[in-house]
């Protein structure tokens, strides 16, 4: 029998430099007011949004995610070259294939880069960071960049009072290489498939194409295809993103305090140890509530780029990272416990070393 030989990588990783990309139109409550009948005051007691941002037409999930990684690399210290693998978390890139993370990849000036684009949600950065730090340490690649990127503007119906508020679009993005010491904890990750319900597509692209053909042909229309949504002026609404709100909040609030706390035990830390908390940033009063059931000190900074960012999914930890470590509210050397979670239901936590 042959013997298979090991590539041997780094000891550890790290995360070594973080960037972001906030698309240029800045879009206050008073805007989606257009649409839904509510108030500003409602919507930020709901969920503590004052502002999101969303992207126009040269404001692609490529173009977004390349301005995000060009700062992240130029952070890290190292060459658009040194990047062995690009890893780019993503659910409102439309072309089944190829992976966007190859155009990523080759616009960025990286050496042939593996690219890959992964589909785990608002968790979805925790699960390319942790495919980031397997690489680091098994060998195969020395720097990885990990996107998290959306344009969720394109999946928001407006018309829809319980989440039109919510979404916004950006980028975020880190380097992770190699480290002598550990900066990346052990991940605490999984998913709860019977509740996949809870967050989803309206409609399935293949069924939203059969619906669209059948009206622009003039076929009649029956069974569940008569039942698929339209808009006030009764044109058939493009696939959004739908919730069940309560469900989700209980959901988030209760279980994923959980993951937090065994993500803490499962790096030896406790909450004392923390300076900083980067939870998803999908809701306030779910923020305040993880960080009331945490018994987070009050010396821990606490991540809150909801008010003006909203919720952009994937991107949404990083980009509160870049936020934080810009404004001086945290800093290099900083304990960070992250934790992400959506639509699956999956969830992912950690505790980081700030870059």
């Amino acid at each position: 029998m042959s013997k298979i030989k090991a590539r041997k990588g780094a000891p550890y990783a790290r995360i070594l430099g973080v960037g972001g990309y906030r698309p240029v139109r800045v879009v206050p409550n008073e805007v989606i007011l257009e649409t839904i009948d509510s108030s500003d005051e409602w919507i930020r007691s709901r969920s503590g949004i004052e502002t999101r941002h969303w992207a126009n037409d040269e404001e692609t999930v490529a173009a977004m995610s390349v301005e995000a990684s060009g700062k992240a690399i130029a952070d890290a210290g190292i060459s658009a070259e040194q990047i062995g693998a690009v890893v780019v978390s993503t659910v409102s890139h439309f072309s089944q294939t190829p992976a966007i993370a190859t155009e990523i990849a080759d616009r960025l000036g990286t050496a042939k880069a593996a690219a890959f684009d992964i589909s785990a949600g608002c968790a979805g950065f925790g699960y390319g960071l942790t495919l980031a730090k397997g690489m680091v340490v098994e060998g195969s690649a020395e720097y990885v960049l990990v996107i998290g990127v959306e344009r969720l503007s394109d999946l928001t119906d407006l018309e829809d009072r319980a989440t039109a508020f919510l979404f916004g679009d950006g980028a975020g993005a880190v380097v992770v290489g190699p480290s002598e010491e550990p900066h990346i904890g052990p991940t605490v990750w999984g998913s709860e498939g019977d509740k996949s319900a809870t967050i989803k597509q309206t409609v399935p692209w293949d069924v939203f194409h059969t619906h669209a053909r059948l009206r622009t042909d003039g076929e009649a229309l029956a069974g569940e295809l008569s039942e698929l949504p339209l808009d006030s002026k009764g044109e058939l609404k493009f696939p959004a993103i739908t919730q069940e709100g309560q469900a989700v909040f209980r959901w988030a609030v209760f279980e994923m305090a959980k993951i937090a706390k065994e993500a803490l035990e499962a790096s030896g830390l406790t909450a004392d140890d923390l300076d900083v908390f980067i939870p998803h940033q999908a809701n306030e009063r779910i923020i305040d509530s993880m960080v009331k059931t945490l018994k987070l000190p009050e010396h821990v900074t606490v991540a809150r780029d909801v008010r003006t960012t909203g919720n952009t999914s994937a991107a949404s930890i990083p980009l509160a990272m870049e936020r934080l470590l810009a404004t001086g509210e945290a800093k290099s050397g900083d304990t960070a416990l992250v934790i992400g979670f959506g639509a699956g239901l999956v969830y992912a936590a950690t505790v980081v070393t700030l870059p």
